[in-house]
């Protein structure tokens, strides 16, 4: 069976064969910045506005790729487009990007400033959310609070994600199979662990936090796309938790699934405590606008072999 590939510096290799060394300063102390994109038909999504992304990030940190940011949209269209030959066509998958510094001079045997650059894919794994189409997600209110604004700005994407990890876990023992909601010190609302939090509220429309509070969501954006072409009004205020459990409905936006509805919150039922008729309307005109059935593929790929 062929085997997947990966991007390592400049160079596909064997998908088993990459590896950041372990005096990189990715490892060493967690300085990465990071892209995670899905495809739809093969074709990875919102390409260009990732990469914006990216190179934002890694204005930020200090790292400066030169003439190899360039080439990495191409790299990475190669690599999905070899890797995604291997699964059946309907199906699709997720393509990660990071940049590390580099070697990390304290520990390195020798130091070369030159980045780290990756690139792999796997399979969406569609059995993580396939169900919660149809039955929701809940949320539940952590201690464990969003990284205060100075440390790191909202709009970095980076992989130093301990604080999601710990809120997850508080999330699970206190209601097994939800998620984290996380507030900032001000016990402003922020974000679900890997995923931006919009609310629905039939006086106000979309409403979601400040916008520069929170990293700028790709598919958050989209969202706020098809809200445009559903003539529904967007709004960005401060939220509270009062906020997110009064509201009509509450949805989830991130890369894999997409779009997810919220049925509950610190075990209090949204609304009715089932997926809402927003949700419905929104997930059926991203389906439209990308030419897949997301609910329908998620079903169908949730047990492959």
């Amino acid at each position: 069976m062929p085997t997947p590939l990966a991007y390592f510096n400049g160079r596909l290799v064997p998908e088993h064969e990459i590896c950041v060394p372990v005096w990189d300063a990715g490892f060493i102390q967690g300085v990465t910045v990071a892209e995670q994109m899905r495809t739809f038909k093969g074709k990875l999504f919102r390409l260009p506005q990732h990469l914006q992304r990216l190179g934002h990030s890694l204005e930020i940190v200090g790292i400066d790729l030169g003439a190899e940011f360039g080439r990495l949209a191409e790299a990475a269209e190669d690599l999905a487009a070899r890797n995604h030959s291997l699964l059946a066509p309907e199906d699709d998958l997720v393509l990660s990007l990071f940049v590390t510094p580099g070697l990390y001079a304290t520990v390195a045997a020798s130091h070369e400033p030159r980045p780290t650059i990756g690139m792999h894919t796997h399979p969406l794994p569609f059995r993580l959310w396939a169900d919660k189409y149809e039955t929701g997600q809940r949320l539940m209110v952590s201690d464990v609070r969003q990284v205060p604004l100075n440390c790191w700005p909202a709009e970095l994407k980076c992989r130093s994600r301990m604080h999601y990890y710990l809120a997850d876990r508080q999330a699970q023992k206190l209601d097994p199979g939800s998620r984290a909601l996380l507030l900032d010190q001000q016990n402003r609302v922020m974000e679900a662990s890997t995923a931006n939090v919009v609310l629905y509220r039939r006086a106000e429309g979309l409403v979601l936090p400040q916008a520069e509070h929170i990293l700028p969501g790709v598919s958050m954006g989209v969202l706020l796309e098809l809200a445009d072409r559903l003539d529904i009004p967007c709004v960005h205020r401060d939220l509270s938790v009062d906020d997110v459990t009064s509201a009509d409905e509450v949805l989830l936006c991130s890369t894999s699934p997409c779009l997810l509805p919220v049925v509950a919150v610190n075990r209090q039922p949204i609304s009715d405590g089932t997926p809402g008729p927003v949700f419905k309307r929104a997930l059926s005109q991203w389906s439209q606008f990308i030419g897949v059935d997301i609910q329908a593929q998620a079903h169908r790929f949730a047990l492959r072999s």
